[in-house]
C-alpha cells in the first residue's frame, strides 16, 4: 500500500553528488566507499586525517584514490553504515570529518558521488517511503528497548512535548558559553515520546536500521516485526535540507538554550536553534520519513531557518518515526543476531509465543 498524501518540497534540477559531498555524512560515506576493499587507500586516508597540517600526507592520500569506486548495494551498505557509526553531535567533528571540509578532498570525491547518485541502489535512496517493506527493530539483549506500541502516539506526542518544554525551560540554568562543558538531549527526532519508528526490509535484511543506527550500543540481537499502515498514511517526506526547512518554519520549537552547547560543538554556530514541534507536525501528518539521499546532505551542519539555524540529529537513514496509530502487524517477528560488528546480520528464528 503507497501513501497517496505526500509532502515533498522540490526545488528543480539538483546536483545529486554535489548534494551529497555537501554533508558531513556524505562526505564520510564517499571516502568509505573510496577506501572499501583497499587497506592501502584507507591506511593513506587514517594517515592524513591524523596529520592535518600535512599537505604532503594529504596528497599521498589523494593520489591513492581509486579511479572507480564499487557501487555494489552490499558495499554501499557496508559504507554508509560506517559514517552513520561515526556520527556524533554531541561533540566536535572527529580528524576523519575534519579533513573531509578541506575542498581540495572534496573535489577529489567527486567521481566517487557521481558513481553513488549513477548506482541502482540510489533508486531507493531517492524514494519516498515504502509503505509495504517497513518493519521495527527491537533490540535485545544488553541495553534492550520496549516492542512497539501500535496504539498511544498522542500519549507519546504529549510525552515528548512535556520533556522537550521542560528541558529547555530547566536549560535557562546553564552558561550562556557554548564552549561550557555541558551536554544534554542532542538529538531532534521525536524519539523519547514512545512513538514507533520503522525503516525498509531489503532483501536479506529485515530492516535496514539493523545496519543503519546512529549512537549503536553494540548490540548483537534484535526482534524485527514487520508493519504495514491499516490506510494511504500522510507521510512528510524530508527528501532534502529544504524539506526539512520547510517543516520547522512551518512548525518551530525553539530549544536554543538546551541545545547550544552541545550543536555548538558540532557544528560550530552559536545562535538560536530550532526543531519541529512534533505535537503540531502530527496534525498534518502521520507520519516522517528521511531519504538516504536527504540523511547523506543534511545532518550534523546547520540549516538556516526563520529566527536562527536547525540541525538534523538522531535521525537513521531511511527511518520513519510515526506519529499516529495507524500502523498493524503485516508478519511474524524474527530474531536477528550477529557475532560482533564487523560481521553481517543473519536471520535466526522465529521467537514462540
Amino acid at each position: 500500500m503507497a501513501g497517496r498524501a505526500r509532502r515533498r518540497a522540490t526545488l528543480g534540477p539538483v546536483d545529486e553528488a554535489g548534494a551529497v559531498l555537501s554533508g558531513p555524512r556524505g562526505r564520510r560515506f564517499c571516502a568509505e566507499v573510496a577506501c572499501a576493499g583497499r587497506d592501502d587507500v584507507r591506511g593513506a586516508f587514517v594517515d592524513a586525517a591524523r596529520s592535518p597540517g600535512d599537505g604532503a600526507t594529504r596528497r599521498r592520500w589523494l593520489a591513492a584514490l581509486p579511479p572507480a569506486a564499487d557501487t555494489t548495494e552490499d558495499t554501499l551498505l557496508t559504507c554508509l553504515a560506517d559514517a552513520v557509526a561515526h556520527a556524533r553531535y554531541w561533540q566536535e567533528p572527529d580528524e576523519e570529518d575534519v579533513l573531509l571540509t578541506d575542498p581540495d578532498v572534496v573535489a577529489a570525491l567527486r567521481p566517487v558521488a557521481q558513481a553513488v547518485v549513477a548506482s541502482p541502489t540510489w533508486q531507493w535512496w531517492t524514494s519516498p517511503l515504502d509503505a509495504d517493506a517497513q518493519a521495527h527493530v527491537q533490540w535485545t539483549g544488553e541495553h534492550s528497548t520496549d516492542p512497539p506500541r501500535l496504539g498511544g502516539a498522542a500519549d507519546g506526542l504529549r510525552e515528548w512535548w512535556r520533556t522537550t518544554v521542560e528541558d529547555e525551560r530547566s536549560a535557562h540554568e546553564r552558561p550562556d558559553d557554548p564552549r561550557a562543558r555541558w551536554s544534554g538531549i542532542w538529538w531532534s527526532a521525536p524519539a523519547g515520546g514512545h512513538l514507533v519508528t520503522t525503516s525498509r526490509a531489503r532483501s536479506g535484511l529485515g530492516a535496514t536500521q539493523l545496519m543503519l543506527t546512529e549512537d549503536d550500543a553494540g548490540w548483537s540481537q534484535a526482534t524485527v516485526l514487520p508493519l504495514r499502515p491499516v490506510r494511504a498514511p500522510r507521510v512528510y517526506e524530508v527528501s532534502g535540507p529544504q524539506a526539512w526547512v520547510d517543516l520547522v518554519e512551518r512548525h518551530p520549537l525553539d530549544v536554543t538554550r538546551a541545545r547550544r552547547h552541545d550543536w555548538w560543538r558540532t557544528t560550530g554556530r552559536d545562535g538560536p536553534w530550532l526543531i519541529p514541534d512534533w505535537s503540531a507536525v502530527a496534525t498534518e501528518y502521520d507520519a516522517v520519513h528521511l531519504t538516504v539521499a536527504a540523511y547523506l546532505a543534511a545532518p550534523g551542519r546547520p540549516l538556516p531557518v526563520a529566527g536562527g539555524a536547525t540541525v538534523i540529529a538522531g535521525w537513521d537513514p531511511d527511518a520513519t518515526h510515526w506519529l499516529a496509530d495507524v500502523l498493524e502487524a503485516s508478519g511474524e517477528p524474527v530474531v536477528w543476531e550477529r557475532d560482533d560488528s564487523d560481521e553481517p546480520w543473519r536471520w535466526r528464528w522465529r521467537p514462540s509465543h
